[in-house]
């Protein structure tokens, strides 16, 4: 089976769509850790798979730079209207449209800043457009944001791997992993990691 053909497998398996992303790979995409998943497992409660947004109801707790940063995991967030744009680019990141995916990103970080999440799917929409100069200026605002939490050292981990940087890649997994070792989206991304290795051929 090929690398491609085990990833769609591992997608399917974990509920994500056919990226992300994460959203491809299991991240956030799984990506906010996982973009592609509507309901993605994670002992992470500063950042739950897809909630979005910075506006709550709510007080923010201070994020690690001491700015306000909104509980992904609470209700009432950017992502609870259907037409917001975090929402809007995870529906094109599903459907593989990840320049609008990156477009609709785009717009929710700069209406929303402090949306971790709509950073880690912007990140996501750039290495799926091999904009990996930007998708790492990305995940960087989402750490400053969040900091190392599963999900975005999970996304991270995926984007290496789409580079080639095996070795990266299992760095930021192994912590991913450490901080939850029961995480299936970061051992579906080890698992993929070790067969791409093994068979000498690119994660796509």
């Amino acid at each position: 089976m090929s690398i491609r053909g085990a990833r769609v497998l591992i997608l399917v398996a974990a509920g994500l769509i056919g990226v992300a992303g994460g959203l491809a790979g299991c991240s956030s995409s799984g990506k906010f850790g996982d973009l592609a998943a509507s309901d993605k497992p994670s002992s992470d409660a500063a950042a739950s798979p897809d909630t979005t947004g910075s506006v709550v109801t709510q007080p923010a707790e201070p994020g690690p730079s001491g700015e306000p940063v909104a509980p992904l995991s609470k209700p009432g967030l950017v992502g609870d209207d259907p037409n917001d744009d975090v929402t809007l680019g995870k529906k094109y990141f599903r459907s593989n449209n990840f320049g609008l995916a990156e477009k609709s990103f785009q717009t929710a970080v700069e209406k929303h800043p402090n949306d971790a999440e709509a950073w880690v799917g912007l990140a996501s929409s750039y290495d799926r457009l091999h904009r990996f100069d930007l998708a790492d200026r990305a995940y960087g605002q989402a750490l400053r944001i969040v900091g190392p939490t599963v999900e975005v050292l999970n996304d991270e981990g995926f984007s290496y791997m789409l580079r080639g940087d095996y070795a990266r890649a299992y760095r930021l997994l192994q912590q991913a992993q450490a901080k939850d070792p029961a995480n299936p989206y970061v051992q579906a991304n080890l698992d993929l990691l070790s067969q791409s290795r093994h068979e000498g051929k690119a994660v796509q």
